[in-house]
């Protein structure tokens, strides 16, 4: 059996550090995300299960974009057509576009046409939710629940439909993977016909994020008595994509107002405090093994991409590389062929694992040399045995 070592590299941050104040938000649940990997970088009762409003409109956004065609007609159904406010209209019978009820859901909230548009995809509200649920645990929001694919949730206990700040930030930093949701979230309005063409809509987004902060782009409001004011958003400055996620920021006209001041000042503090920085270039050397079976005594063992992440400078300084590597290797072995794993990790935490490559190659002896490595041995056993 392969022994393993565990080489240990510390970074070292150059540099002094800049603090920047932590944020102090109304919100009974806030969280601020990496919206690349969806790691937490802030939070507020981050883990903590709530109300989520009609931010639920953000995973009913990404199984329509992932299951149905933009062009796909939707004929809209009597439980469709009895959804409270805020509602689109839509009548019983009627034919729309998916693309077309997609955006008017996402810049105006239209909780008609989200189960409209679940009805299409699932066959019905209970099975689109299953769903819902499913795909949110499979890209790690792990304590989300879906009872409703528009939010609203008075029918509903906590346990059927409750997610957490962190859930949801993970959630939208998934959804901004798809350029086509990016595309809708910065739409200003949308202007389009039912099938027929007779009947014209428009939905004018109603997020003020869009024109309150540098680089922003969307994503949802949510509101209902149970939740209160709620709101996930995201910027990009710098190419970096931060996700905020603030959750009961109050109720009333209080609570409208914090949830985009909430929202501001988690943005604030995460660029003032966050940056994207190169943590290690490929190739980088992480260790060396000695190597049998070979005229090459040893081989080192590199990177086999470089990472970068989002940090502050407080956690580079933490941050500490483990490479898992043998203590010896048995020629042959291949330039770039995978010899162990480094793990990047902050205070204990796993951030990303890289498959460590061998820098250079080392052939197994030829035919040759083994036959002058065996008389070398014979001839040094020779020279010492005893004189007769």
């Amino acid at each position: 059996m392969k022994k393993f070592l565990s080489f240990c590299v510390v970074l070292l941050l150059c540099g002094q550090t800049v603090l920047a104040a932590e944020p102090n938000v109304a919100a009974q649940g806030a969280a601020l995300i990496d919206g690349e990997t969806g790691r937490l970088l802030w939070g507020k009762n981050a883990e903590s299960p709530m109300e989520m409003a009609s931010t639920t409109k953000i995973m009913t956004a990404i199984l329509v974009l992932e299951k149905a065609d933009p062009k796909e007609v939707v004929t809209i159904s009597a439980n469709a057509a009895k959804q409270p406010d805020v509602q689109m209209g839509l009548k019983e019978g009627e034919q729309w576009y998916v693309g077309d009820l997609l955006r008017a859901m996402m810049l105006k909230s239209y909780n008609d046409a989200a189960v409209a548009l679940a009805e299409h995809v699932s066959g019905s509200v209970e099975a689109f939710c299953m769903e819902m649920t499913a795909k949110a645990a499979s890209i790690g929001a792990t304590d989300t629940v879906f009872g409703s694919p528009n939010g609203l949730d008075s029918h509903l206990t906590r346990e059927q439909h409750h997610s957490t700040p962190l859930d949801m930030g993970i959630i939208t930093a998934y959804a901004l993977q798809n350029p086509v949701f990016r595309e809708i979230a910065v739409l200003p309005s949308h202007t389009f016909a039912d099938v027929s063409g007779k009947k014209v809509h428009t939905a004018v987004n109603t997020d003020r994020f869009l024109q309150m902060y540098a680089g922003a782009l969307g994503v949802k409001t949510g509101y209902t008595n149970k939740a209160g004011h709620c709101f996930v958003g995201a910027a990009e400055q710098e190419d970096m994509i931060l996700v905020s996620v603030v959750l009961a920021s109050g109720w009333g006209n209080t609570g409208k107002e914090a949830k985009w001041t909430d929202t501001k000042k988690l943005m604030d503090y995460g660029f003032a405090t966050y940056e994207k920085q190169e943590i290690a270039q490929a190739g980088e050397i992480m260790g060396e093994i000695a190597v049998t079976r070979s005229p090459v005594k040893k081989i080192t063992a590199g990177l086999a991409e470089g990472y970068s992440g989002v940090f502050s400078e407080d956690e580079v300084s933490r941050l500490q590389w483990q490479a898992e590597l043998p203590e010896t290797l048995e020629a042959p072995i291949e330039q770039g062929e995978q010899i162990g794993t480094a793990t990047l990790e902050l205070d204990g935490e796993t951030i990303v694992e890289i498959p460590l490559t061998a820098q250079t190659a080392a052939p197994a002896y030829t035919l040759s040399q083994q036959y002058r490595r065996l008389l070398s041995v014979w001839f040094d056993w020779i020279e010492f045995l005893p004189e007769m």
